[in-house]
């Protein structure tokens, strides 16, 4: 019986069968997943200690899989390498450092897997700060806590105001079609 069992969930057969083929023999039990939601249920059911992410699935993408880790205490200590072809795919949704998992970019060699693999479980030993807003009895009586508090909500004024223009622009646009197109 194997001693680790790593989900790979990725869509490429190719992909899932050259992680197979690349780690020692007889160690690892290899759960695939061909899409994030096959994913995400393996993940639950099967308690794996090391998840392979694509980042780019069918479905249910990487980075919703990924968000779903990272809600829940117990899955973040699970040891992560997100995969990608293009690195700037992740990091235009996750920037870097990546400090509390590894990234690998496709295609790889065995070699950088290993480490990749290695990095990441350490990663995953790292202890994570508690966020205040999980909290939500914490009261805001720090001038810190309050004053974030009172920039978040003006970046919401001004995010809804420039949705109430984009509004106001679409709808001179249609009339404007509307009125070609008679």
């Amino acid at each position: 019986m194997a001693n680790h069992k790593i989900l790979v969930i990725d869509d490429s057969r190719v992909i899932r069968n050259m992680v197979r083929d690349m780690l020692p023999k007889g160690n690892f039990e290899v759960l695939e997943a061909k899409d994030g939601i096959e994913g995400l249920n393996s993940i639950r059911q099967d308690r794996p200690n090391l998840i392979m992410l694509d980042f780019l699935l069918p479905r249910m993408s990487g980075w919703e899989v990924f968000q779903h880790i990272q809600e829940q205490q117990e899955l973040q200590r699970i040891p992560l390498v997100l995969m990608s072809g293009r690195r700037e795919e992740v990091t235009e949704k996750i920037s870097e450092p990546f400090e509390y998992f590894e990234f690998i970019e496709k295609p790889f060699e065995q070699k950088e897997l290993i480490e990749a693999i290695k990095s990441a479980m350490a990663k995953a030993k790292l202890t994570r700060p508690t966020a205040i807003a999980s909290s939500p009895a914490a009261p805001v009586d720090s001038a810190g806590s309050s004053q974030e508090l009172e920039e978040i909500k003006q970046k919401m004024a001004k995010m809804q105001s420039e949705i109430d223009l984009l509004k106001q622009q679409i709808s001179k646009l249609l009339s404007f079609i509307k009125q070609k197109l008679r």
